[in-house]
Parts: structure tokens; C-alpha cells; sequence
């Protein structure tokens, strides 16, 4: 990777801070990753600021409860939401690129990964490996670039080939500001929603995966990100990001989001929480006397 000088003490910095922000962040994610590991009572529906969009919600996935629209981005509103939690014991890590490259990553090589790592064909293991390796390799809808990055190296290459090789950058992520065990709840928008900038922007999830994989991605349609404060009905308090995709006509209708919302692809915006191990890659951006622009 190639940066420019005036860049390079900025870059210096935030890469120390990024990989000081992974490694902690990496330990977070169970092979599994998939269980609610719930702590909380029944969801309640009766309050004012509820959108439309947000009843009969006894019969979805709780773990699905992360959609919303744009117009649901307002104070005061009401919502239930899921943030996982991880427990660190269960620490799939971020390998050195030389490491993970060593190793197939393709789903053809599935049973000889297997054997490798000591799963059975038939566990739950075995199960998530293939799902994600699977949607690593599926073809991206129309105007979408992705990459399954299983390393941190890897990872940092794909975003400066979208966001710009001399690109300074920055990583935005959903931030717990207190502790609770609770993943499943009720939540209230506060005042001081934030729409970041983002000319372009690289969405990195985290996939259930022996050591640690990100699904990379990076959408031309138009995108917005915000960043939300939010209040727990137990008082938790979560400084959120929120991706909003402003065109959604090129998704499969059985995509979960249209479930939840209850609506049909390319009839609104579809917004989604991130959870805190999942990152969001943005250029930096510089005041002048023009505006703001991306560095």
C-alpha cells in the first residue's frame, strides 16, 4: 500500500489504532456466533413513537430486529433492537496474512479444512464454515464490489482499492458505552444524530470462521451513514452507526430486511444498526474554504 507523505503521520496513527481496535475486537466473535444469548422480558408494543413497519414482531428472529428506514431516524423514536454480545473466550483471531494465506479458503476445500481444524462434517461448526464460505463466494448483486478478507492486511488493501490508494481513511464503529449482558431490547433515540460524511464508504462484517474473516463490501448506489445515540429501556447507552442504502432494486426479495420492514425491494430505503466488531471504512475528510472534502 502506498500513501503520500503528507498522509503518512495521519495513516501512521490510525493504523495503530485500528489494529489495536481489531485485535481487541477480534477476540469478540464465537465460531458459532450465531446464538441470542438473551437476557431481557417481552418486547412491548404499546408506545407512541413505534413506526408502522414495526408490529407483529413476535414471530421474527430477534437477532433480525436490526432494520429500519430512514424515517425512522428521529428522536424519540422507539424501537427493539438486537446488539450481540460476544463472549471473548470464544476468540477466533485475526492470523498474520502470510498464515492465512498458507490455507485454502474455498469452499471445494471444505472436508480437507475440516480435517484440519478437528470439526465434523455434521457440527455446527462445520455448518457455519460453510455458510460463509459459500456467501464469500457468491456472486455480488448489480453495482456491488466484495471480498472475504482473512486478514488484517488483506482487509486494509481492499478498502484503500476502493476508497483510494493515496486515500487517508477512517473507521467508524458502533461504540457500548456501558456493560450489560443484555443483546435484546428496547431502545430510544436521543438528541445528536449524526449523518458522517461518506463519499464512499467499505462495510466490513464479521463472518463465524475458525480465525478471523471479514466480509468486505462496497456498494455505487447512493449510501448514507449515521451516527445514532441510543438508551436502553435499562438505561444502556450505544453510540450506533446506522448504514442506510437509499436503492435497494437490485436485492433478492427474500433478503431478511424486506421481512422486517414488511416492504418490497426498491419501494424505500432499507437502514440496519451494526453491531460493534463490524467496521465501516470512510476516507478522511478535510475542512477548506469550500466545504468539506475527502482526502
Amino acid at each position: 500500500m502506498h500513501y503520500s507523505a503528507t498522509n503518512m503521520a495521519e495513516n501512521v496513527l490510525t493504523w495503530i489504532l485500528l489494529l489495536h481496535f481489531l485485535l481487541i475486537m477480534c477476540s469478540s466473535y464465537g465460531i458459532i456466533g450465531r446464538e441470542l444469548g438473551m437476557n431481557h422480558g417481552a418486547i412491548t408494543s404499546n408506545d407512541d413513537h413505534k413506526h408502522d413497519h414495526h408490529h407483529h414482531h413476535h414471530d421474527i428472529d430477534p437477532s433480525l430486529m436490526v432494520f429500519l428506514t430512514m424515517k425512522d431516524l428521529k428522536v424519540g423514536q422507539r424501537m427493539p433492537i438486537y446488539f450481540p454480545k460476544r463472549d471473548p473466550s470464544t476468540s477466533p483471531k485475526l492470523w498474520p496474512k502470510q498464515e492465512a494465506d498458507s490455507l485454502p479458503f474455498s469452499l471445494k476445500k471444505l472436508p480437507q479444512l475440516l480435517q484440519l481444524f478437528g470439526f465434523a462434517r455434521d457440527s455446527a461448526q462445520a455448518k457455519a464454515m460453510e455458510d460463509t464460505l459459500r456467501e464469500c463466494e457468491s456472486k455480488p448483486i448489480k453495482g456491488e464490489v466484495k471480498f472475504c478478507a482473512t486478514s488484517l492486511d488483506s482487509m486494509l488493501d481492499f478498502a484503500q482499492s476502493i476508497l483510494g490508494k493515496d486515500s487517508g481513511f477512517r473507521v467508524l464503529s458502533t461504540s457500548h458505552k456501558t456493560k450489560s449482558s443484555v443483546s435484546f431490547q428496547n431502545y430510544t433515540m436521543l438528541e445528536d444524530i449524526k449523518e458522517m460524511e461518506a463519499p464512499k464508504m467499505v462495510a466490513c462484517h464479521t463472518m463465524p470462521y475458525p480465525y478471523g474473516v471479514f466480509y468486505c463490501h462496497s456498494q455505487t448506489t447512493q449510501n448514507k451513514v449515521y451516527r445514532v445515540p441510543l438508551e436502553g429501556d435499562n438505561g444502556d447507552k450505544v453510540e450506533a452507526i446506522v448504514v442506510c442504502h437509499l436503492d435497494t432494486s437490485q436485492w433478492g426479495s427474500s433478503h431478511p430486511s424486506f421481512q422486517v420492514l414488511a416492504v418490497k425491494p426498491g419501494t424505500t430505503s432499507v437502514c440496519h444498526f451494526f453491531p460493534a466488531d463490524n467496521l465501516i471504512f470512510v476516507p478522511k475528510v478535510v475542512q477548506s474554504d469550500a466545504g468539506f472534502s475527502a482526502m
